[in-house]
Parts: structure tokens; sequence; C-alpha cells
């Protein structure tokens, strides 16, 4: 009986983990004759580096799947057993974030996350994406913008009495951060890139 409790909450994992680890960026560059993603700019799967292309179509399409495979995770689970939608969650999060079809190495989940989000909690998701778009409009830095985004969800999730999931978007939030040392070490230096050209702080 043991085994068998743990057999559903297990399949989300597996589930949600293959369906998040779908490299769309590396797919569709690909289909689209941008080349191999992984040699290109930073050498990120996401829609950021995606842009590095000149392809705002491509780039456009991996953020939308890539927060589409998020979300779907979730709401797929949900429907056959509601209790192990946040097990998937987290399958479909590391998924991206270390995909085995390419070697572990995969994107640093803010669009991913976004999804999660937005299906777990749609009015965290909602201040996630108000988050992310304010401050990219803002600033034009994308790791500045992720990173902020990421953040809010647990605070929304807070202010929103959704305390079930304050530890779980917090775990989310920190393993951006981490994905994202690279770009806060350059973000305290200033020489972070912004979208569209310069650098922040110079």
């Amino acid at each position: 009986m043991q085994s068998l409790f743990w057999l559903q909450p297990a399949a989300a994992l597996v589930f949600g983990y293959l369906l998040g680890s779908i490299p769309f960026g590396v797919i569709l560059t690909r289909l689209g004759g941008a080349g191999d993603l992984r040699t290109i700019g930073s050498g990120n799967i996401g829609a950021t580096n995606v842009l590095r292309t000149g392809r705002k179509g491509l780039a456009a399409a991996t953020l939308l799947l890539d927060g589409l495979k998020g979300w779907l995770a979730v709401v797929l689970v949900a429907q056959w057993s509601p209790i192990d939608a946040p097990v998937a969650a987290v399958g479909a999060f590391i998924g991206h974030l270390y995909p085995v079809w390419l070697g572990f190495r995969g994107g640093k989940g803010v669009a991913t996350l976004m999804g999660v989000v937005l299906a777990l909690s749609p009015l965290s998701g909602l201040v996630y994406a108000v988050a992310w778009l304010g401050t990219l409009a803002l600033l034009r830095v994308s790791s500045l913008a992720g990173l902020a985004a990421a953040f809010s969800a647990p605070v929304a999730a807070a202010v929103f009495d959704q305390f079930d999931y304050v530890f779980l978007f917090l775990a989310f939030a920190i393993l951006v951060l981490w994905k994202h040392r690279a770009n806060v070490d350059r973000l305290m230096a200033g020489t972070e890139p912004r979208i569209g050209g310069g650098t922040k702080g110079g």
C-alpha cells in the first residue's frame, strides 16, 4: 500500500518533468533555420536568447510555449489528482531548468514559472506578469525583470492568503536567482545588456 501511495505523485512529477523539459527555444530556432540556439549569444535556451537571433516571431513563440508547458503540466494533472498539481509544477519547472535531453543544461525558468504560477494561483500569476512586463518596460533589462517577477510570486501568494504556495513560490524564485547568478554579477558591475542595446549602469 505504501508504494501505491507514492504512485500518483511520482507520476505527476515525471509527467511535469517530461513536459517542462521540452526545449522549445532549441526546437523552434532549428526549425526556423536560425541554427543551434546553444551556440548563439549566451547559449541559453529561453526567449531572450532567441531574440538575439533577430527572429522576434520565434522569440515570442518560445516565450508563449515555455509558459504554456508549465501551465499545462499543472492543469492536466489537476484534472485527475488536484492534490498533486503542485508536484507537477515542481516537475515542469525543474524539467525546464535541467532537461535530460540537453545534458541537464536548460533555461532560467522565468516564462515556465509564470505558467506554473498562473495555473496554481491566477491572482499571483497576474501580479507576476505585471511585475515582469512593468520592470521590462521601465528598465529594459530582461534578467532584472525576470527576477522581479519571480520574487513577486511568493509575496503575492502571501497577500492573497494562499500560504500553501508561499514557500513553494519562494523556492522557485531562489532557483531563478541561482540560474541568474552570472546576470546578477553583471548587474552589480553595471555591464548587464539591455534589450535594444546598451548596458545597465552604462
